[in-house]
């Protein structure tokens, strides 16, 4: 006899039950952990790039030890203002088209889709070039192959509706904090003695080099660093991407997870820069500086014996490796959000606002997973070059909402009582973020900035002349409606004193707006079923919500 399994039937769920929405949200730890991914990731080719772009002069690394972490939280009290104006996700996309316009939102969103592309070939790259250094440097030569099948896997993944379940990243986000708060602690301690040291270096460093080369040299050597190590920043906006998704108070939930990502940032990326210094660390075939640092902190760790060192180094660069494939993963499924709010603005094609069977963007999915490869083989998969690619778009779009923040605040002098300082810190922040822009442009124009800035330049031509076209189609669809009015018999028009009849067939429409291709539409279908159907129903269809 054959058993049949019947579906287990369970409760429904009230959708409109006002506490259903609570308890799926996150709170301060979870979206810190859920949203702090690729800032944290980014200490893997942020803090290096600063570093190396010293270039002999390695004890200016005390100066930007301490500059890189109060920039981070100077960025981030910015974003804190955006959180408070826009409890229901800002973004640097919505912040830039409220506070300064269409076009300067057009900017900021070619930007941002042309910084996720490269957040997942970056995060790809340096994930594998993570996880390769615990192999033997013959392996170094297969990257970039290694790199395409893991942005393919990325790919298929998001197209099969998978999104990063909190069961899984959270191991692995925590696997990250404490594998380096123990890593990182314990080198900084094991060389507290040399502090005394490196301080007379810097300053027998500083007097050499003011009397050799002047002041100037100095001041632009830091700058330069400073700059090319902006990838460091990256991700600080992701928690006013998603502040919507928060627990109520979303504002307070939202600024206490900035605050939380802002001070582990600043941790991470700062002592890293320090330890370099302190462990002489210089570059290695086949390894990341960050490799030959762990190794360089866990050299002779022993238990009861047993020597570990190599053990922990390898834990700490597999969780490394592992969140920036994470964080790959979130600017694919980032950038098909900002996608569909420009597509719903008319700057993109409609059909990027569109969701597929599995509730994805397709068509954002595979754009932005298949550039990324393609950005991944035009630069070799070089780190170097992607982080300077990163961050002038990371940067424009910094620059472009602080930009937001200083007009809006100074517009609000005379509704505000406090708003000079609110004003003062958007102010700073845009001097910031824009003098790092534009020292990064400045220096690396001719190593590939020229292409970011054509690529972004070509997004933001190619979203204008998308408007137009759909503004074109606007005036005929205006004019469509006006013809079609006129021509609507009178037995179809509806109004409150015309009844339905509930027994009578009905034909539903599903429509995106209330147009003449609807009225059209009704005129056919009347024409064809006229004795058959009683009753028509329009359905608005559209976009909910989006983030």
């Amino acid at each position: 006899m054959a058993w049949i399994r019947l579906p287990r039937f369970r409760r429904a769920v009230n959708v409109f039950n006002p506490k259903l929405f609570e308890n799926l949200s996150l709170a301060a730890f979870l979206a810190w952990v859920g949203l702090g991914s690729d800032a944290l990731s980014s200490s893997a080719y942020g803090p290096p790039e600063i570093y190396d772009a010293l270039q002999g002069h390695e004890y200016l690394a005390v100066f930007l030890a301490i500059g890189i972490p109060l920039s981070v939280f100077v960025i981030s009290a910015g974003y804190k203002q955006v959180i408070a104006l826009f409890p229901d996700g800002g973004g640097g996309y919505h912040t830039a088209s409220t506070l300064l316009g269409p076009i300067a939102g057009l900017v900021s969103g070619a930007a941002l889709v042309v910084d996720y592309i490269l957040t997942a070939a970056i995060s790809v790259a340096s994930g594998t070039e993570a996880l390769l250094s615990t192999m033997p440097s013959s392996w170094y030569s297969e990257r970039i192959p290694l790199d395409a099948a893991v942005l393919l896997f990325l790919i298929f993944i998001n197209l099969r509706g998978m999104k990063e379940s909190i069961k899984i990243l959270l191991p692995i986000f925590m696997a990250f904090v404490f594998t380096h708060v123990i890593l990182l602690g314990w080198g900084l301690l094991a060389h507290m003695g040399d502090v005394p040291a490196i301080a007379r270096n810097t300053v027998v460093g500083v007097q050499h080099d003011s009397m050799r080369y002047g002041w100037i040299f100095i001041v632009a050597l830091i700058l330069r660093a400073f700059s090319l190590g902006g990838g460091t920043y990256t991700g600080l906006e992701a928690v006013a991407n998603g502040v919507h998704i928060m627990r109520e108070p979303r504002v307070q939930t939202g600024q206490r997870t900035m605050t939380l990502l802002a001070t582990s940032l600043s941790l991470i990326a700062g002592s890293l820069i320090f330890l370099y210094l302190m462990y002489h660390v210089h570059g290695q075939q086949g390894q990341t500086l960050n490799a030959v640092l762990y190794g360089a902190i866990t050299q002779g760790w022993t238990l009861d014996g047993v020597y570990f060192g190599p053990a922990a180094a390898l834990l700490t660069l597999i969780s490394e490796g592992l969140l920036l494939f994470i964080a790959a993963n979130t600017g694919i499924i980032t950038a098909p959000i900002v996608m569909a709010n420009m597509a719903v603005d008319r700057w993109l094609p409609e059909r990027f606002s569109y969701l597929s069977d599995r509730f994805v963007s397709r068509n954002g999915v595979l754009l932005i997973g298949f550039s990324a490869i393609a950005i991944l083989l035009a630069t070799g998969g070089h780190v170097s070059i992607l982080v300077v690619l990163y961050s002038i778009n990371v940067f424009i779009t910094f620059t472009l909402t602080m930009a937001g923040l200083s007009r809006h605040w100074f517009a609000q002098r005379h509704q505000e009582s406090n708003w000079r300082g609110r004003f003062a810190v958007s102010v700073l922040g845009f001097m910031v973020t824009a003098s790092i822009l534009a020292i990064t442009i400045f220096e690396k124009f001719d190593a590939g900035g020229w292409f970011t800035l054509l690529v972004t330049a070509v997004v933001v031509g190619l979203g204008y002349l998308i408007y137009r076209h759909y503004k074109s189609i606007g005036k005929i669809t205006a004019e469509l409606d006006e013809t079609m009015l006129d021509v609507v018999p009178d037995h179809l028009e509806s109004g409150p004193n015309l009844p339905l009849d509930p027994r009578g067939a009905t034909a539903v429409f599903f429509v995106s707006r209330f147009d003449g291709l609807g009225l059209h539409t009704l005129l056919t279908a009347h024409r064809m079923v006229s004795g058959f159907v009683k009753n028509y129903v329009f359905l608005l269809a559209g976009i909910v919500g989006q983030g």
